[in-house]
């Protein structure tokens, strides 16, 4: 399902990183390193992905890795603070910047352009992204199996859309949606998924958050579902609930 024209107005309009974040820390104060991946695989070495890497606080090499995808107009350093707040001290957190500069907004990333009606840049970030993702195993020494995959608003879209098509552990989409149908391979295990959404988004409609849960269902997947009364935003709820998620997931890993 795609957004209708109005709602993508309204997308465009109020740029969806990190007007409408609340989280349990306003910042991480605490120190990180700037990184760049350049794939080889393509050839092209215009092809990267820029990142913010926060270590595990217990300075042990991680258990467990968790990147987070930020929401359109915003940027890598969007939602840096969950590491702190979440309060997983044996993990390490990776915050990817999108590839494309958004056009009204300085500073801002996009992972696809909102403007026109197909999505135009989807397919280069997905493609970045896959890669991107499936290299971290080398460079962290984490598996995609111990990895969860998140993101806020249009980075939850992102979620959806490439975690599907990977054998990673979970995948948390924070006020998202669904680009369209997806399409996972057959023959794979589905990661379980978390969908958060608030019933009073005026960005991302509530009605987008029902229709992914329903899809995902249908397809199989375990979905844990569950709303609350905020905007389009994060909340320490839905910190709590995220890190719960994690928990009981590796639990059983």
């Amino acid at each position: 399902m795609k957004l209708n024209r109005l709602r993508r107005r309204k997308f465009i309009s109020q740029s969806l990183g990190a007007l409408g974040i609340t989280l349990l820390s306003t910042a991480c104060q605490k120190a990180y390193n700037s990184q760049e991946i350049t794939y080889s695989v393509s050839g092209d070495k215009s092809l990267s992905l820029k990142y913010i890497n926060v270590a595990p606080t217990n300075n042990q090499p991680p258990t467990g890795l968790i990147v987070c995808l930020h929401g359109f107009g915003a940027n890598s350093q969007d939602l840096v603070s969950l590491a702190e707040a979440l309060n997983l001290p044996d993990y390490q957190f990776l915050f990817a910047e999108a590839p494309f500069d958004h056009p009204a907004v300085p500073g801002g990333k996009m992972w696809y352009d909102l403007n026109g009606s197909d999505y135009q840049g989807l397919t280069e970030s997905r493609k970045q992204l896959i890669d991107w993702l499936k290299s971290l195993e080398v460079s962290t020494g984490v598996p995609l199996s111990r990895s969860i995959l998140s993101g806020f608003s249009q980075g939850g879209a992102m979620t959806l859309d490439v975690g599907l098509t990977l054998p990673i552990a979970g995948l948390v989409s924070m006020s998202g949606y669904l680009h369209s149908e997806p399409q996972p391979p057959t023959g794979s295990s589905l990661p379980p998924i978390l969908i958060v959404h608030g019933r009073q988004d005026e960005v991302v409609p509530l009605i987008a958050a029902h229709h992914g849960r329903d899809t995902l269902t249908g397809l199989g997947i375990q979905v844990k579902y569950q709303e609350f009364d905020m905007g389009h935003q994060i909340i320490p709820e839905v910190v709590v609930l995220f890190r719960n998620f994690v928990m009981e997931l590796m639990a059983n890993r």
